[in-house]
């Protein structure tokens, strides 16, 4: 095989409708670094295919006979954790419950068919080009490379845009501090691209609420925030909520920035509460991981716990800096089960990271560091 054959986006389309994946592989087609690698019409066929073709993106519908879009995802993600799939179907459209089903469950990523309204091949081919192509482009690339940023437009709906022509640093592994530092009194986390199913993972294996408060910014557009911790309180021991202005944090619960608003912390009259703002997007980011970071560390110190997960871009990484300085524990998920390493990628480079983790070791991390009797312990990282 060539190199040049061996450079293309191998992408499986999964859908039921003759018509739609004739439409798919025609607007595919137009792009010479794109191949369709092969097609399935359900999803038994769509999980066969997938072991059996080894695509670089998988677009999947939900609604199809003998195995719907969702059981097969949920199937997929057994066999491999980080292969980009794009649901494409009218279910997955902003601020649906299938969206959020679909991006825990393990969707990196959503566009929204056209519906039977609407749905003539000029409406189709109009969201192929507009969002659909452009995923396919970025997360195929990003497979292929790795290690370099990920090139491609932001939709309307999505929070970052990732800065592009910036070399990275060699990647620097720390083995993890001894953790001998002062109670940690809350955990901040920040994730992006692959994050819903991530966050999924972790808290799913905690058998008991965390001793601390725990605060998350996850890149997602307004109306889905709510839906998300709703989803995880139903699927884990913790109490998730999106924050609201001005509430007190409490030991155990989960606040979640709402899309489209930036979450800090903050103290008023010697309270400590949560402030939302619409103040301008930081790293074209509303709500940013900085903005929350940075505030924490200003209220928590060094009792302070970053946790920096699978996303696309930079943001998080000034905010760890600044959670550094203040003598904070900053905890980095590995490049191998990420699906996007670009926000942890850029806290390791920077050799801020105590330990980099596979996310199957994360949950029993952050148990181990919101004990409240801390001792020092070797670190298999």
């Amino acid at each position: 095989m060539s190199e040049e054959a061996s450079a293309k986006i191998r992408v499986l389309v999964v859908d039921d409708s003759a018509m739609m994946r004739r439409i798919i592989t025609t607007a595919l087609s137009k792009y010479p670094e794109i191949e369709v690698a092969g097609y399935a019409v359900n999803g038994l066929e769509a999980i066969a295919k997938t072991r059996e073709l080894t695509p670089d993106v998988i677009t999947l519908d939900v609604e199809m006979p003998e195995m719907d879009g969702l059981t097969a995802l949920r199937e997929i993600r057994k066999d491999t954790r980080t292969m980009p799939i794009i649901m494409f179907s009218t279910k997955t459209h902003a601020g649906s419950q299938a969206t959020v089903l679909a991006l825990t469950a393990g969707a990196t990523d959503y566009v929204g068919k056209p519906t039977s309204a609407s749905g003539s091949a000029e409406a189709a081919f109009r969201v192929l080009d507009a969002e659909l192509i452009p995923k396919i482009l970025g997360l195929g690339r990003r497979r292929h490379r790795r290690n370099v940023p990920l090139e491609r437009p932001a939709t309307a709906a999505e929070a970052p845009t990732v800065p592009v022509n910036v070399p990275r640093p060699p990647v620097v592994r720390l083995a993890a501090r001894p953790v001998n530092a002062p109670p940690v009194s809350a955990v901040v986390i920040g994730v992006s691209t692959g994050g819903p199913m991530a966050l999924m993972d972790i808290f799913k294996a905690l058998s008991a609420p965390l001793p601390v408060p725990v605060f998350i910014v996850q890149h997602m557009p307004a109306t889905f925030t709510g839906l998300l911790a709703a989803r995880l309180t139903a699927s884990t021991v913790l109490d998730f909520k999106e924050a609201e202005h001005g509430e007190v944090p409490e030991a155990g619960k989960v606040y979640l920035a709402p899309g489209g608003q930036h979450m800090l912390l903050s103290r008023t009259s010697g309270k400590l509460c949560l402030e939302l703002t619409l103040t301008p997007p930081e790293n074209s980011c509303r709500p940013s991981v900085d903005v929350l970071f940075r505030s924490a560390a200003e209220i928590y110190g060094s009792s302070l716990l970053a946790l920096m997960l699978t996303g696309m871009g930079y943001d998080g990484l000034k905010g760890c800096q600044e959670i550094r300085t203040k003598n904070g524990q900053i905890v980095a998920q590995d490049e191998d089960s990420s699906v996007i390493w670009g926000m942890p990628g850029a806290v390791v480079e920077a050799s801020l990271a105590d330990a980099v983790l596979p996310l199957d070791k994360i949950a029993d991390e952050l148990v181990f560091r919101t004990r409240k009797v801390q001792v020092t312990r070797a670190h298999d990282d």
